[in-house]
C-alpha cells in the first residue's frame, strides 16, 4: 500500500489526523498553528521490532502555511515507542519525536505538471491527512537495531540464557567432534 494518498481518496474529517484547511484560505503567507493528539490506527514503524503501538497517542504540533502551490505543513510529531531488544529480546520502551515538513499541493497547481501523482501529497477537498506523513517520518527515524542498553551482551548461543543474568564465568563444555564417538562410548559404559 502506498504511503501517499491517491487524489481520489477523500480523508475522513472526523479523524484527528485530518486537518481542514478552509480557515487558512489560499492566500500565500497566511498561517495557522495546530496542536492535537491522534491515536495510531496501526503500528507506526516496524511492528514486532519497534514501533509506535496501535492506539498510542501521538502529539501533533504543526504550522500550516499557505503557499502558492498548496499548504506547507511543518512541525513535530511525538509519541511512545515499544518493541524488543534485538540482542536479548527484552522489552524496549522509549519516546520518539520526528520533524515533519510536507507540501500538500492544491489540485490543478503547478505541481501537477512538474511531479508524478505519488511524488507530492495532495489536498483533497481542502483536507490534509497527516497520518501517512508521520508514519513515513517515524519509520525513517527508528533505530535499525533497537537495544535495551548500548552494552547489552545479548543471549548465550548455546543455552539461550541472557548474558547479563548468566555472568562472565558462564561456560559450556565443548568437545572436539573427533572425540565425540569416544565420549559416547564411555557414557554408555557408565549406565
Amino acid at each position: 500500500m502506498s504511503s501517499k494518498r491517491k487524489s481520489t481518496d477523500r480523508p475522513v474529517l472526523t479523524s484527528p489526523w485530518v486537518i481542514d484547511t478552509r480557515e487558512l484560505g489560499r492566500r500565500p503567507g497566511s498561517s495557522r498553528h495546530v496542536r492535537r493528539k491522534a491515536a495510531a490506527n496501526y503500528a507506526l514503524g516496524l511492528e514486532g521490532v519497534i514501533a509506535v503501538p496501535i492506539g498510542a497517542e501521538v502529539d501533533l504540533d504543526v504550522l500550516l502555511e499557505s503557499v502558492v502551490e498548496g499548504v506547507l505543513v511543518s512541525g513535530t510529531a511525538s509519541g511512545p515507542l515499544a518493541g524488543e531488544c534485538s540482542r536479548c529480546l527484552d522489552p524496549v520502551t522509549d519516546e520518539i519525536e520526528v520533524q515533519i515538513t510536507e507540501l500538500f499541493a492544491y489540485p490543478d497547481s503547478a505541481t501537477d505538471e512538474t511531479t508524478d501523482e505519488d511524488e507530492v501529497s495532495r489536498l483533497v477537498d481542502d483536507l490534509i491527512d497527516l497520518e501517512p506523513v508521520v508514519r513515513d517520518a517515524v519509520v525513517l527515524a527508528l533505530p535499525h537495531v533497537p537495544l535495551c542498553a548500548e552494552d547489552c551482551a545479548g543471549l548465550c548461543s548455546e543455552c539461550g540464557g541472557k548474558w547479563a543474568d548468566l555472568g562472565p564465568k558462564h561456560r559450556h563444555e565443548t568437545i572436539d567432534p573427533r572425540w565425540a564417538a569416544l565420549q559416547e562410548r564411555f557414557q554408555q559404559g557408565d549406565g
